[in-house]
């Protein structure tokens, strides 16, 4: 009985890789995740497989592949791993008084949100904020998070959306591309290499379709962040359309300047977002309402809403 107990209680290491190579298709991937090596994951793997005594994956010269079995296996540990993450945090809020756990955009987490945390930690000392980068929509209760920063539509499942801001754009580049390169009308950024951002794909036709444009835009380089995209503006590798209040630094140091003068509010916009079952959790809402605060005040006071 003892030895089918055990065979029946994998560790939690082995559970943990074989959910991620699940989700992420890849050992690759899941020893990047989980900050291990690609042989790490792949032992961890064998070992479970070897103790339920059935394969999970079928390797093939593209990667890993579930097994019907595997398949049906990672959906029930999917549940329990995150029924052990959400038992832990609580288990550690209780231990060491209210906790946050924050995803943030990169950008706007670093330009915008973290020179005004001081504020929020002077007001609430009792409440420990946990920071999480994420770009786009995940599952609350896998991650372990409590609240996110989103920018897109309000259209989160299972989760209530707080409008925060929207944002202006406008192409901009470095000021030696514009020299060499007069933009006299919208239509001539149409024959100019033309920034992207992955999660905005739509970003540039709206913008043209603003000035009654409608052709498509020259597909160019693509990039995760905006940082990444302002970056390579500056170097002149083309021209970015950028929310204007996340590079004022750029702007005002003369990195960057306006490519064409015409601003277009942008179709995304900020929200604060938590799952219904998090909405009314003490440092959610102590977090929701100072940022609501710190919105309006920057909106009176810089952007003069």
């Amino acid at each position: 009985m003892l030895t089918l107990s055990r065979k029946l209680l994998p560790s939690t290491s082995a559970l943990a890789a074989f959910d991620s190579v699940a989700r992420l298709g890849s050992f690759s991937a899941a020893a990047e995740e989980l900050s291990l090596t690609q042989g790490a994951i792949s032992r961890q793997v064998s070992g479970l497989e070897e103790q339920l005594g059935m394969p999970l994956f079928e390797r093939t010269s593209r990667g890993v592949v579930l097994t019907e079995t595997g398949a049906d296996y990672a959906k029930s540990i999917s549940v329990a791993l995150s029924q052990i993450r959400s038992a832990s945090l609580a288990a550690m809020s209780k231990r060491h008084g209210d906790q946050l756990n924050l995803a943030i955009l990169p950008t706007f987490g670093t330009r915008w949100l973290m020179p005004r945390i001081p504020q929020f930690v002077a007001r609430h000392p009792q409440v420990t904020l946990n920071f999480a980068t994420r770009i786009g929509v995940f599952d609350f209760d896998r991650e372990g998070i409590d609240m996110a920063i989103h920018v897109g539509t309000p259209d989160w499942p299972g989760a209530e959306c707080t409008y925060l801001m929207s944002e202006m754009v406008a192409p901009v580049c470095s000021p030696e591309f514009l020299a060499s390169h007069p933009i006299r009308v919208g239509e001539d950024l149409l024959r100019l290499p033309l920034l992207h951002m992955a999660s905005r794909p739509g970003a540039w036709s709206h913008w043209f379709a603003s000035l009654g444009i409608d052709t498509a835009p020259s597909q160019a380089m693509r990039f995760e962040q905006f940082s990444s995209v302002a970056q390579a503006a500056i170097a002149g590798l083309g021209v970015a359309l950028m929310p204007l209040f996340l590079i004022d630094s750029e702007l005002a140091s003369g990195q960057l300047v306006e490519a064409f003068p015409h601003e277009v509010t942008s179709p995304s916009a900020y929200y604060a977002v938590a799952p219904i079952s998090k909405r009314d959790f003490r440092p959610v809402v102590a977090f929701r309402e100072w940022l609501l605060e710190e919105v309006a005040r920057y909106g009176q006071e810089v952007v003069g809403w």
